[in-house]
Formats: C-alpha cells, sequence, structure tokens
C-alpha cells in the first residue's frame, strides 16, 4: 500500500500531526445529528434511563462493561473519511445508513452490557454463553436462518455478543418488519422474540451498569496518521503459489481478439473492480476485505508479470470470470483455512 497521502494531507503537515491534535470531535459534524435519531430511535420502544456516552475512537465498539460507544475518528470529517476509504479500500460507515446500521449494532451492545443480558439463562439459552473465545476469524454460514442479518459479512456469526447485537440492531431499526419478515427462520425470530420482550420488560428500569469508560479516546491518541495508515498485517502469508495455471486459463480464451483493438491489461481490470470486490465478498462470503485485497494485488502482479490480456470487446465477460475466481477463492478459505485444499 502507497505511503503517499492525498495532497491536502501532504501539503498541510497534518499527515504527521499527532491525531489528538487534529480537533476531531463529534459535535457540529455529520455524526451529531445521527446519534441524536439513533436516541431518538431508543427512546421510541421505551428505553428511556439508558444514556450512553458517544466518542469518537479508532474503530467502531463499546468496551465490556460499558455503555461508552466508539465511532471511528474518521467519520468527523468528510476529508478523513475519504482519506479512508483511498488507504484501506472500505469505509465501515461511508454514508448516514451505514453509520446508523453501525449505531444501532453498538447500541445492542451497551444494551446488553447495561442490563448484564449476557447472565441470564433465557439469553444464554438463545444466543449462547458471552465466555466463547472471540475470534477475529470466523467461519460463517452464509444464509444460514439462525441469525438475522445486518452488517455484512453475516457478522452475527461471528460471536454470541455480536450475535445479540445484531439482533437488536434488526429489532431497533424503524420499518424493519421482522415479524413477518423472519417468520420463517425458528431459530432467528426466536431471538427476534426475546429481545423485543426484555427490552418491554426492562426499557423503563434503571440499568445497574452505567460506567462509561473510554477506550483510547481520539483526545489521547499521541500517533499519527501516517502510524495509523502504516501498520501492515501479513496477511499475504497464506496466498499459495499455484495461481499462475488459473489465470492463464482465465485469459487463454478471453484473450484473443475479436476486433480490431489491441487487447488491454488484466492487471488494470482487476485493479479497478478492488473496491468493489472488497465491499461485495466480504457481504456475501465473510471474507475480510484486507485480505481480499491482499489477494487481488497478488493476482494483479502474477498478471502483469505473466503478460495476462483480455479483448476489449469481452470486458462484461472478464469482469464476471474475475469476480466468480475471486468469490470460489475467498470461499475456499473460509471453510478450508487456505485458498487451495
Amino acid at each position: 500500500m502507497t505511503s503517499v497521502p492525498p495532497p491536502s494531507f501532504h501539503e498541510s503537515n497534518l499527515w504527521s500531526t499527532p491525531i489528538r491534535d487534529l480537533g476531531l470531535t463529534i459535535k457540529g459534524t455529520r455524526l451529531e445529528p445521527l446519534v441524536a435519531q439513533v436516541m431518538d430511535e431508543l427512546r421510541g420502544t421505551g428505553i428511556i434511563h439508558l444514556t450512553p456516552r458517544f466518542y469518537l475512537s479508532t474503530e467502531w465498539g463499546v468496551p465490556f462493561e460499558t455503555i461508552a460507544v466508539a465511532i471511528p475518528f474518521y467519520l468527523a470529517s468528510a476529508e478523513l473519511a475519504e482519506l479512508h476509504r483511498e488507504r484501506a479500500m472500505l469505509v465501515e460507515g461511508f454514508d448516514r445508513q451505514e453509520i446508523l446500521s453501525y449505531l444501532r449494532h453498538e447500541l445492542g451492545h451497551v444494551v446488553n452490557y447495561a442490563w448484564r443480558l449476557y447472565d441470564r439463562e433465557d439469553w444464554i439459552k438463545h444466543f449462547g454463553a458471552i465466555t466463547r473465545p472471540y475470534r477475529d476469524d470466523y467461519t460463517p454460514k452464509p444464509f444460514s436462518r439462525q441469525h438475522v442479518r445486518h452488517l455484512p459479512g453475516w457478522y452475527a456469526q461471528k460471536h454470541p455478543d455480536e450475535d445479540w447485537s445484531e439482533t437488536f440492531a434488526v429489532w431497533l431499526t424503524p420499518g424493519s418488519n421482522w415479524r413477518s419478515e423472519y417468520a420463517g427462520w425458528p431459530v432467528a425470530f426466536g431471538k427476534l422474540q426475546l429481545c423485543d420482550r426484555l427490552m418491554r420488560e426492562l426499557g423503563a428500569t434503571i440499568p445497574p451498569v452505567t460506567d462509561d469508560e473510554l477506550d483510547e479516546d481520539v483526545a489521547d491518541i499521541d500517533y499519527s496518521l501516517e502510524d495509523f495508515y502504516d501498520e501492515d498485517d501479513d496477511l499475504g502469508d497464506d496466498i499459495p503459489p499455484g495461481l499462475d495455471g488459473a489465470l492463464r486459463a482465465i485469459f487463454s480464451d478471453l484473450g484473443r481478439r475479436t476486433g480490431q483493438e489491441p487487447p488491454r491489461p488484466a492487471a488494470d481490470l482487476m485493479r479497478s473492480l478492488e473496491r468493489a470486490l472488497m465491499i461485495n465478498v466480504f457481504r456475501w462470503t465473510g471474507h475480510f476485505p484486507e485480505r481480499t485485497q491482499v489477494l487481488l494485488r497478488h493476482l494483479e502482479e502474477r498478471a502483469q508479470t505473466l503478460g495476462l490480456g483480455y479483448d476489449p470487446a469481452r470486458e462484461e465477460s472478464a469482469r464476471l470470470a474475475i469476480t466468480t475466481f475471486i468469490t470460489a477463492l475467498a470461499m475456499t478459505h473460509i471453510h478450508r483455512g487456505s485458498y487451495l485444499p
């Protein structure tokens, strides 16, 4: 990933300024009315004594046993959000509706911790033990009817805590009509019914947990944007050799000319699909966007080295072939832990 920031940051020295000195706040930004909206939604359900604390941090989250909601700092600035999109390719909450979806999900964690729902027998019966190991890598079952669908990547399947938060988010979303949408999904429907019952039972009570201690508040982040985006995970370690043959097979036919235009580089086409594939492969398979990016860039480099190209008249077929190939590799990785058996 290139280390050259957009010109505005490069020219203003903000790239090397500690993030805490960028003056970022929720107040006065597009985040302020969205936070107010989800709080109105919460109050509208009868949950009247819960007052979460919203703050800016490095990522979405709620520290365990607190009612403090962390929002990624870059969402407080349109310029920083665009920078994050250029550097990470994916922004969790790039537009208004996405931010609301994440806020509703995080409020699910807040509600869980505020009333310690995870200790209840009925909660454990439906969602499982919250003490189950929390792993970043999980193996989702696409289209499973045991979990609701809210955030991309079948996120409810990651952990009981996330399963509850996704269920709560669906329940909270205005106009979600969950009773009819999940009527034929007995397990997921049971979770939603439990959520509805618990909120009717507890919503008007004062929650026992009110701790709003912050975890990595933006005001305490002493490293710069340059440092933040310089973190490089070794995700390429599990990309196996042997994919050259598959690439040749894809482009051997697509590279045959049917007209007068010369072939176009296959690497350029893959590069143009990078962002869309990262988002959509994650949404429908659970293969993490950063892994898809590393995989794609490896394949781009191999295609360029092999001199692979495609007939411009067959670009749509080439797009479809690449999309199918990447999706197949992603699904194999999800279920077997590697891209090749």
